[in-house]
């Protein structure tokens, strides 16, 4: 087997999808069945962005799994003096089994590294974050023991985050996702395009609302995300104005009772979310955050284990 690619979503067949998070599931209920599968090979873990549960996570995973790892920072590398991305991408494909990447530039940034490097993930970039996904494919499935038919409402900007979710989730099927977001701030067009495609192909269903009027009767999982997107800024003075409608409150929260919580983290208390309710019976936040390290490992060993 050749070293695949966690680039984007779209690359990943539904069996792929699958096939990642079942692995994800099981590392989870049993820890002990990670084996040094990645014994001899070296992963290089390169974050020009802040990262806490990303990067500790597929840094403990390759280690998990046997590999050594290099990690390197915003300032390590010779791209920072000048050297082209393709020529320093040359040199680590030729040194590195693989490459765990989180930058904010563009989605070609990292198919340039993918054409010389073996085995590429994307641990998040300014249109998608793949893994985050995976991760939290991995959290549902090991809490509601499936995916398919649960309903899932996204309340907040319709950043990265949410893109990988709008790419992944409508593939199960039966899946109703309903975003909710400030009007300027909603998805790309192009992947809500494609959301609703999958969603069609699925028996699913995707829609996107501008407001906090006529939520979902009925939802299994809330879910929001920090306002201000890691490694990002938003041109306009007064976007806290156009976002402080779409807080998880407890009145948000108390309309679907038997509701779960999820947050990818980190979190602001008092902006997107308030404390009672990421802190409450409700979230799964934390949890959310250990599967990353569940899912990293089945992510790496879907892409380096022969």
């Amino acid at each position: 087997m050749s070293p695949r690619h966690v680039i984007s979503l779209r690359d990943l067949t539904d069996a792929d999808i699958e096939q990642i998070v079942e692995r994800g599931v099981r590392i989870a209920a049993d820890p002990s069945a990670v084996r040094p599968v990645l014994a001899g090979r070296v992963v290089g873990v390169l974050f020009t962005k802040t990262s806490t549960r990303t990067r500790t996570s597929f840094t403990a995973g390759a280690l998990r799994l046997g590999a050594q790892v290099i990690a390197y920072g915003p300032n390590d590398l010779q791209a920072n003096t000048g050297e082209s991305i393709e020529d320093t991408a040359k040199v680590l494909g030729g040194m590195l089994d693989g490459l765990v990447i989180r930058t904010a530039g563009p989605p070609a940034e990292m198919r340039a590294f993918a054409a010389h490097c073996p085995a590429v993930v994307n641990a998040m970039s300014a249109d998608e974050h793949p893994t985050q996904a995976l991760a939290d494919l991995t959290t549902l499935s090991s809490r509601f023991g499936r995916v398919k038919d649960l309903r899932v409402l996204y309340v907040g900007e319709g950043n990265n985050t949410a893109a990988a979710l709008a790419l992944s989730l409508p593939r199960f099927q039966g899946v109703e996702l309903s975003f909710h977001t400030p009007a300027g701030y909603g998805l790309a067009p192009e992947v809500l395009r494609e959301a609703e495609d999958l969603a069609a192909r699925s028996g699913g269903r995707v829609a996107e609302r501008h407001d906090m009027d006529r939520l979902p009767e009925e939802v299994d999982v809330v879910y929001t995300t920090r306002w201000q997107t890691t490694g990002t800024s938003k041109p306009d003075p007064h976007w806290r104005d156009a976002f402080a409608p779409f807080q998880v409150d407890g009145a948000v929260m108390d309309r679907y009772p038997r509701a779960l919580f999820m947050h990818d983290l980190p979190a602001h208390r008092g902006e997107e979310v308030t404390a009672g309710v990421l802190d409450g019976p409700a979230s799964i936040a934390f949890d959310q955050a250990r599967h990353k390290l569940h899912s990293a490992t089945a992510v790496l060993e879907w892409c380096l284990s022969s």
